[in-house]
Formats: structure tokens, sequence, C-alpha cells
């Protein structure tokens, strides 16, 4: 079976090397532009460019996949298959319709639930208990297709985007080699999904990284883990940035204004107020440092009860 693979970012990776070693004949990996990265701004590889020059396989970088010479590129492939993983662009009709087996999405949420760009981190600030992988047949919607098959796993309570995602990628690209070998076996079923109980994940913005400490303790405790290990919850202090990459929701019901710093614990770290409960910030990230205990941030920077967090503070 003559495959091209379409991914970009990590969780993409595995699905990539689970096509390599399930020995699938990979006739090119498409992936998205070299773009600037870090302080030196310098053109970086996406990790499936890497994995696949690792491989010695053909790379494509369209800007657009719409592009004459990319379109004319791939017919010339001539692919059995299309497998997308976190790609990064919407699929035109002439390459849907190119492969006799169409285009195969490895997607990270229970379709119909979490369509879209950020299901891993939407799941997460929801409050989700359980997620999986959905492995999709592909058609002009956003990701509407039929359903080939699921796999589930839960959410536990210290479960962060970045551990979810590592154990959806690996199981994502297992579940892309059961599915490719009942494909070729013609025992593939397709399950329309059931539009009425979709929903949709967007695009993480800035708004959604910002602690609104009117919010309950618990919503805010998701909100920090599904925001790690990108891009980051973070509230102000004395003007300043600070993420908060860990946290929990304690019982304490609190009075104060939320915001509040209630309490400084010299080795758990500190206690804010918010509208419903007490948070308790484990691990930060003051603007311009490195990521550190929230105990010994109190220390550094005089932090103690009575402040206030947030835009007023």
């Amino acid at each position: 079976m003559r495959v091209v693979f379409m991914g970009t970012p990590d969780f993409a990776v595995p699905s990539l090397e689970a096509l390599v070693t399930g020995g699938y004949q990979v006739v090119a990996v498409v992936t998205q532009p070299d773009r600037p990265k870090g302080r030196g701004q310098m053109p970086a590889f996406t990790p499936v460019k890497e994995a696949a020059l690792a491989a010695g396989l053909e790379v494509l970088q369209p800007e657009k996949v719409r592009e004459p010479w990319f379109l004319t590129k791939l017919a010339e492939l001539r692919p059995d298959v299309v497998i997308v993983a976190a790609f990064g662009q919407i699929l035109p009709g002439e390459v849907l319709d190119l492969p006799p087996f169409g285009c195969i999405n490895v997607h990270a949420s229970l379709l119909p639930k979490y369509r879209g760009a950020a299901p891993i981190h939407r799941c997460i600030i929801n409050g989700e208990e359980r997620t999986g992988v959905t492995i999709m047949q592909m058609d002009r919607g956003l990701d509407t297709g039929d359903m080939l098959l699921q796999a589930e796993i839960e959410i536990g309570p210290e479960d962060t985007a970045g551990t979810v995602h590592d154990r959806l990628a690996g199981l994502g690209g297992a579940l892309l080699l059961e599915a490719l070998g009942k494909l070729a076996r013609g025992e593939l079923k397709r399950i329309p999904q059931d539009h009425s109980q979709s929903s949709y994940a967007p695009m993480l913005s800035r708004e959604d990284e910002l602690i609104d400490w009117m919010r309950d303790n618990k919503s805010l405790d998701n909100l920090i883990r599904g925001m790690n290990p990108w891009p980051g919850a973070y509230t102000i202090y004395k003007g300043k940035i600070v993420k908060v990459w860990l946290a929990r929701a304690e019982d304490s019901p609190g009075k104060s204004i939320p915001g509040t710093v209630v309490r400084v614990d010299k080795n758990a770290g500190f206690e804010v107020q918010t509208g419903s409960g007490v948070l308790l910030v484990r691990e930060v990230q003051p603007q311009g440092g490195k990521r550190m205990d929230a105990a010994a941030f109190a220390r550094g920077y005089a932090l103690a009860a009575g402040d206030l967090l947030g835009q007023h503070s």
C-alpha cells in the first residue's frame, strides 16, 4: 500500500513511525514549511520533518496544499491512501478525492466531541474524565467524516495537556496500524457521526490563558492543567506576568476577595481565593524567569497573605 503521510507536530510522529515500522511504503511525507523559532529566529524543522529525514523519506513542504506544483506532485506519487495527523491545513477536494482509499485522519478526541484544532487542551479545560483517538475517513467538513475506529483513555486528576498528548500520540499510532490492516482486508466499517452530539475545540487564544480568579477553584485547576506545558495559564503580580504550571483545588471554602493570597506555605506553595473555594498554587514561572516551586517564588518575590493577584494587582 502506497502511503502519503501529512503531519506537523510531535503528536503526528508516532503515527509516522508506526507506518515505517509497520512496513508500509511511505512514498512522501508532507509537513508545514520551516518556521523561525527561538531567540535567534532561525528556521526550524517540524518534528515530523525530523522524523521523516531520519527514516530516509522524501519531505514536501508546500506553503498551501492547493498550490499547483504540489497537486501535480501528489498525483505523480499515486498514493493508495493519504494519512493525516495534526497537519495544520484544510485539504481541498482535489486531495481528498485523489487516493483510492481516500484520506484518513488521526484525531485526538472521541468524535463527534471536540472537533477542531485544540481537542486535548479543551477536553482537560472542560473537566472531561475520558478522551481518546478517533480514526476518521475525511470529508469536506471539519472533522465531520465517518468514524472508522476509536480507543479511549482516562484523564486523571494530575494529568496535563502534555501527559494526555503523549498517551494519545502513542495510541494514535497503534490505532492507525489496526485501521490500515482492516482496510486492506476490507473489514473496516464506516460509522457516521451523530452531528447533534458534536462540539468544537477552537484554537487557544491569549484570552483563554488568563486566570480569572472569579471562577471556581476546580475549573481553574482544569484550566492550568489544560494549558501545561503549552501555552501556560497566567496571572498578574505587581504588574508582571506569572505563569501558573501546577495547582490543586483545596476543600477550604475561603471568604476573601477572589485573587487574594490567603496563605503561604513554606513547603507546598501558596493558596489563592477563587470565586468558589481555594486554589493551592504549586509551581510558577515569573516573567523572564524559569519555572520554580511556588514556595520558592513566594520567598524570592516577597509574596504574602493579603496580596492580590490578577489585573488589579
